[in-house]
């Protein structure tokens, strides 16, 4: 397995992206990787790096690179910040990169997120026709518009072309279990193929084992689940 940081264009400007790749020559089926409020951290890393030892080329946006100093001083944080259409741009300028990537597979490629990152992953998959599987951990704030979008992901749920694996934590606020109801009506509504799973005692974030929240009983049972349903669709 290796990995690197790459430069990707986007709309003019420069984005960072953590790159994960198997080791042979592929090509590979490729994975991105939605950040949580964290950004590129150690733990997204650490996943892309996981889903390059199972066999999948990742990569890991910087969704923060527009985020400046000035824009943080009145002590806001950058999730704070983020719009709709300038993520929607991020996500596919990573597609296009990946694509392009002589060692992906650009017809096989997958989304995944945690926490804002469950909520990109639906974004992302409502948005970009390239996805074949979208897998959300526990995303939040999916019936709310982020900056100058104009609908929320969850009223852009018809562009979904993808099955959905969607983990929730049962104690989670946000994703509550009464969200997870509205997904499911909707998802069905639509005919989407989906699958949900909800760990018991787990909280927001249980995934991330760098932070306070984390469980590893979840962890343990929602990863191999998302493993085999990259393996099945990608």
């Amino acid at each position: 397995m290796a990995s690197s940081w790459e430069t990707l264009q986007v709309n003019g400007t420069e984005m960072r992206a953590y790159l994960s790749l198997p080791d042979g020559a592929g090509p590979f089926p490729g994975v991105v990787v939605s950040q949580h409020g964290g950004g590129v951290d150690q733990f997204i890393r650490d996943i892309s790096d996981r889903l390059a030892g199972a066999g999948y080329a990742a990569c890991a946006p910087e969704l923060y690179h527009r985020i400046t100093d000035d824009m943080l001083a009145d002590g806001s944080r950058p999730i704070q910040h983020l719009s709709d259409p300038e993520i929607v741009a991020d996500i596919s300028a990573t597609v296009d990169f990946l694509r392009a990537h002589p060692s992906v597979d650009g017809e096989r490629l997958g989304v995944t997120g945690f926490c804002m990152g469950g909520r990109v992953t639906w974004l992302a998959a409502a948005t970009n026709p390239h996805f074949k599987a979208a897998v959300p951990y526990y995303g939040g704030n999916i019936m709310v518009i982020w900056g100058a979008g104009e609908k929320t992901p969850f009223e852009m749920t018809q562009g979904i072309k993808c099955p959905v694996l969607f983990h929730f934590g049962e104690i989670d606020a946000n994703p509550s279990q009464e969200d997870m109801k509205k997904f499911d009506e909707e998802l069905g509504r639509l005919g989407i193929a989906h699958e949900f799973h909800t760990y018991a005692g787990a909280d927001h974030a249980f995934m991330d084992h760098t932070g306070p929240r984390h469980q590893q009983a979840a962890a343990d049972a929602s990863w191999p689940r998302t493993l085999a349903f990259f393996g099945a669709h990608l």
